[in-house]
């Protein structure tokens, strides 16, 4: 009897067992498997003007340092307009300086006219004198003494004016003149620094130091503004990047450890430090699990520093990590 009973209770202990296995294996989280890829800065340069490109002194994979320059366009374009806005800057400063100036043959001419003028009126104020004793004596008519003080009158306006003749001609143009003419030469000056400074867009100088990923740029081809013309890699500053749902962030945080394994560099894992988590754009990112009664769940990206260097990891490189599931 005893034996019977204990055969009775393995089948029932052995349900137990499976039972309790099921349900602690149900509530152990589950590992997950993310992949995610290598990415370093990358700038791709262009010029701001159009131009042909003249000299690509660098090749695809080269290495370059900040400031070298990479390509050489050229624009006779710009050339030509350069050499139009030095022209038109010369014709404004030679406008302004003669604004600002007064010829001295001038000057002697409006001071002869003013000495001219002195002298008709001495002779005019003379000439009523006398018409005016004359006409006290009655030797002389009325009509002779309005004529001799119309003289005199016309001589007084005559020497007014050749003085205001010779202050213009001192003091120059009218002040609204010369700033008309000051303000012309500031625009044409604007006018060639602009243009110069399009001409330095035609020398394309790499910013940082890296190696050359892609070469869009080649002798005798023509580029419009902003167009791509090489692109430069800083493989020195590598970071890895992975996309996870929000169910599987877990415990993660900024600050946080991982260790990455990289298949490229024979399974080589990494130390890496979280720096940043942030959501992805929901237009490509949701998942949709109401269909089951649940909700939907968003991606995030997660980014994460290697904590040691190491000149073998390119960008696009594959990198795993292992994330605990729910």
């Amino acid at each position: 009897m005893p034996n019977r009973k204990m055969l009775m209770a393995i089948p029932l202990a052995l349900v137990l067992l499976a039972g309790g296995y099921a349900l602690w294996a149900g509530e152990r989280p589950s590992t997950v498997r993310v992949q995610g890829e290598v990415e370093a800065t990358r700038i791709d340069l262009a010029s701001r003007v159009s131009g042909r490109v003249a000299d690509v002194p660098v090749d695809f994979g080269d290495q370059v340092s900040r400031g070298q320059v990479v390509v050489r366009l050229e624009s006779p374009q710009l050339m030509a307009s350069l050499e139009s806005g030095r022209a038109a800057l010369a014709v404004a400063q030679a406008n302004r300086d003669l604004a600002f100036s007064t010829r001295p043959e001038t000057i002697a001419a409006r001071e002869a006219e003013l000495a001219k003028s002195e002298a008709d009126l001495v002779l005019a104020q003379k000439t009523y004198d006398r018409v005016s004793a004359l006409r006290e004596s009655s030797v002389t008519s009325a009509q002779n003494v309005d004529d001799a003080a119309n003289k005199l009158d016309a001589a007084l306006r005559g020497k007014e004016a050749a003085q205001a003749n010779l202050a213009l001609a001192r003091n120059g143009n009218s002040p609204e003149e010369k700033a008309v003419s000051v303000a012309q030469v500031g625009q044409a000056e604007a006018t060639v620094r602009q243009t110069e400074a399009d001409i330095a867009e035609l020398t394309v100088v790499s910013p940082i130091d890296g190696q050359i990923t892609a070469r869009m740029a080649e002798p005798g081809k023509n580029f419009a503004a902003s167009s791509p013309l090489i692109s430069v890699v800083d493989v020195d500053d590598a970071w890895f990047t992975f996309n996870l749902r929000e169910d599987l962030l877990g415990d993660l945080s900024i600050g946080d450890e991982l260790q990455i394994r990289v298949p490229a560099l024979a399974g080589k894992v990494f130390r890496g430090r979280v720096t940043a988590i942030n959501a992805l754009g929901s237009y490509a990112n949701w998942r949709a699990t109401k269909a089951t009664g649940d909700f939907d769940l968003r991606t995030f990206s997660l980014r994460a520093v290697p904590l040691e260097k190491d000149a073998r990891l390119r960008p696009g490189m594959s990198a795993l990590i292992d994330v605990k599931g729910r």
